[in-house]
């Protein structure tokens, strides 16, 4: 069995859209049963949930005999967090908060093995190598490794060119939220600004020749980011799935209307 060909790395390659889902409970149970529903990938994410490298190691491990790719927030562009992440099984990273060319290589470099990078070499050690047993390993691993950088900021929309430009980033993904925050707009990523800040940087990462990604609930706008030619593209998150179920469920029992979500809450 192939374990190291990355076929989602493959497949924003050759512009095959994949469809996504966030998973943000933390938890191998759940990750595991969304990694059946039928997505192309999952977000593991270690920034804003209450991720550690044990309960990412555990994810990892629960949807690996599914056809579905998962993909790593770290919580930081952090090389020794990346190194850890890596050497448990993750090929796949998407690193957030990316502003500038000089930190894409950094995150590029963090993910290669010497001369290329500077990820350290543990395989013995390792998942990502099931412990030295599949041949060529370390001559193998740096070119199937698929970094995904996060743009949240007009800094970093501002840098996307030099961003895109670095060899070793194979997509660029948009981060509606924080990116309306920091235009002013906080809780707003509707704004006509944001939305218009976010089609330009589509298109420009798609005429780069790399993969254009986003986070977006909405299936009208997911479906526009798709045709504008995003090929990485989440359509909903597992949490905010969970919440809203619940709340109709005992809502039409109750012989209530659910209750509203909070305003401001984003593209989620």
């Amino acid at each position: 069995m192939d374990i190291l060909t990355n076929r989602f790395k493959r497949a924003l390659r050759v512009g095959h859209p994949q469809i996504g889902l966030w998973a943000g409970l933390a938890n191998a149970y759940t990750a595991e049963i969304c990694a059946g529903a039928g997505f192309d990938w999952l977000l593991l994410d270690g920034e804003h949930a209450p991720n550690t490298l044990q309960t990412l190691l555990g994810q990892l491990q629960a949807v690996a005999a599914y056809p579905v790719a998962p993909v790593v927030r770290p919580p930081w562009n952090d090389f020794v967090q990346i190194k850890q992440i890596l050497d448990a099984g993750a090929q796949t990273l998407l690193v957030p908060m990316i502003q500038s060319a000089q930190e894409a290589a950094a995150a590029v470099g963090a993910m290669r093995y010497p001369p290329h990078g500077i990820r350290g070499l543990g395989s013995a050690l390792a998942r990502s190598s099931r412990w030295n047993r599949i041949p060529g390993y370390l001559q193998r691993a740096n070119d199937e490794m698929c970094l995904l950088v996060q743009i949240e900021t007009p800094q970093g929309v501002q840098a996307l060119d030099d961003i895109l430009a670095v060899d070793g980033v194979d997509g660029v993904f948009i981060g509606p939220a924080d990116l309306s925050a920091s235009m002013g707009h906080l809780g707003n990523p509707g704004h006509a600004d944001v939305c218009a800040m976010i089609d330009d940087a589509i298109v420009r990462i798609v005429q780069a020749g790399k993969a254009a990604g986003i986070l977006h609930a909405d299936p009208a706008q997911a479906r526009h980011y798709l045709e504008l030619g995003a090929t990485f593209v989440a359509v909903g998150v597992d949490a905010t799935l969970l919440a809203r179920a619940t709340e109709k469920l005992a809502a039409d029992f109750k012989g209530q209307a659910p209750a509203a979500p909070a305003s401001g809450s984003g593209p989620y």
